[in-house]
């Protein structure tokens, strides 16, 4: 499997993979590659004639004050996964590559940007962004392969590249999980083995607004209540948002309806972690 580093590298793969015939699947990942990323690179390879993968610790999207420098970096397990799924290429470029020095353009998709997980990081959407932006703009692929758990990023890429009039389909795949409900992230190796237990907190609390619409509720502040009931019961969890809005938007609405995103994100110790469900 070939590995890629620059974006003209990139493009001319994937205009020479057009030319014959075969259509480009495209998966942005930061590496660190678990099974959810790997039902990413199958879904893509089911729909597309060729599929890359790329692999870019991204540092626009992360605080002065986050996990950068830490961040897992397992490059060669990654590209083994990436290949066994059904990956053609890897694109791992260096940041030089994608930020050259003086580089000064960035995309900011205003309103979403600042909404959930962006009013807890500010910046961070901008990043996101404009990262995507130019694997979009290198790779040219007809579909773009992302997971539900991240759902706000999700908004902002679709509105992104519905204002940009980019080409690309922007599809969801939906989240995997652990065997006991834990939504998978490439942060979950940080957590002790105490954090690892709290950190359920967020799928019963996901669980616990799905039971009540499953039983006809669909009042956001009952949905709500009973999500903070949850986080209650495990006091040294701190909560950072419990919402539900709507996943177009990302703004508040007062009832469940088909659309709605339920969305929760709190931190274990020194981690940060997030988990959602969608209504029918």
């Amino acid at each position: 499997m070939e590995i890629l580093r620059t974006a003209d590298g990139l493009r001319q793969w994937s205009r020479a993979s057009r030319k014959a015939g075969r259509s480009i699947g495209l998966v942005p990942t930061m590496g660190a590659l678990h099974a959810g990323h790997a039902s990413l690179i199958r879904a893509a390879a089911d729909s597309c004639g060729r599929v890359a993968v790329s692999i870019f610790v991204n540092p626009t999207q992360f605080g002065p004050n986050e996990d950068f420098a830490r961040y897992p970096r397992t490059f060669d397990a990654d590209c083994a996964l990436a290949q066994a799924e059904g990956a053609h290429i890897i694109f791992a470029p260096y940041v030089e590559e994608l930020y050259p020095d003086g580089a000064a353009t960035f995309v900011e998709v205003e309103g979403l940007s600042e909404r959930l997980d962006g009013k807890s990081r500010p910046g961070h959407f901008r990043g996101v962004a404009t990262v995507v932006a130019k694997l979009l703009i290198a790779a040219e692929p007809v579909r773009a392969f992302f997971g539900q758990k991240d759902a706000a990023q999700v908004a902002v890429l679709r509105r992104m590249v519905a204002d940009l009039r980019i080409g690309t389909e922007i599809v969801v795949c939906p989240i995997v999980r652990e065997h006991d409900g834990l939504a998978l992230s490439s942060r979950n190796v940080y957590l002790s083995a105490g954090e690892r237990a709290q950190a359920l907190t967020l799928s019963r609390a996901v669980r616990s607004a799905e039971d009540l619409v499953a039983h006809g509720e669909r009042s956001a502040t009952a949905l709500l209540e009973a999500a903070r009931a949850v986080f209650d019961a495990e006091p040294s969890v701190r909560v950072d948002y419990i919402e539900l809005v709507d996943w177009a938007t990302l703004e508040p609405v007062a009832s469940a309806v088909p659309g709605s995103l339920f969305a929760v994100a709190a931190w274990f110790g020194a981690t940060r972690l997030i988990d959602n469900t969608v209504f029918s």
